[in-house]
């Protein structure tokens, strides 16, 4: 048991330690981050009830093993459920904090949120399926949910920076950008394996390698170039 659940937890940590580690202007405080972690994997149980309901309604809406149903049931239940709750929780613990200076705070806060609901996710599958199921989501599934953060953290990110500017037309359309983007690229990677033939499956690898790719220069991008969220403050105090 305390093998499965190390097998299951320790992906998502090591993940998170290295994008923590790319702050390197001002580390988040540590018990923020696993605050936030502890606040993802809490999500999974929302996410839970919310696609319950959800997939009760759509049964009764549309045939199911019809592309119009994978489409609803991944994009707007499986995805939107969970991206939520990610996305809520991240914004509840963070958006007025005082630690929240910096640009690169949000990718942390929101791969730390999103790599605590992985982890505990991942606790339920491997319980049932074991190490191979650890093996399979260690190198598929934790690293995805961190790719689809990062798209999370850079909208967050922006959005925060307008606030300071008190720019709101621009903080309003990147707080939508912070859950909408994510949640396109999570329901389509569920929906290419729902899908299931040759043809999705290596649209998907595809698909995978390059966000992974494309998510990992993101980061090293936005590590080098962080920046105050409130450059007047900055300006004027230093």
């Amino acid at each position: 048991m305390k093998e499965l659940i190390s097998a299951a937890v320790l992906p998502a940590i090591f993940l998170l330690m290295y994008v923590r580690k790319k702050d390197k202007i001002e580390s988040e405080p540590v018990g923020l981050v696993i605050k936030l972690f502890i606040y993802g994997g809490i999500t999974v149980i929302t996410a839970m009830i919310m696609e319950t309901i959800g997939l009760s309604l759509i049964k009764n809406a549309l045939d199911e093993d019809t592309m119009p149903y994978l489409i609803v049931e991944y994009f707007i239940v499986v995805a939107g459920s969970e991206e939520a709750g990610k996305y809520f929780a991240m914004k509840h613990c963070t958006w007025r904090s005082p630690e929240f200076n910096y640009t690169y705070d949000a990718i942390v806060y929101a791969v730390a949120t999103s790599l605590g609901f992985a982890a505990a996710e991942n606790i339920l599958y491997v319980l049932q399926g074991g190490l191979e199921i650890a093996l399979m989501r260690a190198l598929t599934a934790v690293p995805g949910h961190a790719v689809f953060s990062v798209f999370m953290g850079y909208h967050y990110g922006l959005a925060r920076k307008a606030a300071a500017r008190g720019d709101y037309s621009k903080e309003s359309s990147q707080l939508a950008k912070a859950y909408i983007m994510p949640v396109l690229m999570h329901g389509f990677y569920d929906f290419c394996l729902a899908v299931g033939s040759w043809e999705f499956i290596v649209i998907f690898f595809v698909f995978y390698v390059g966000a992974v790719i494309y998510a990992s220069r993101k980061i090293n991008k936005l590590s080098r170039e962080d920046a105050p969220v409130n450059e007047n403050y900055y300006i004027n105090n230093y």
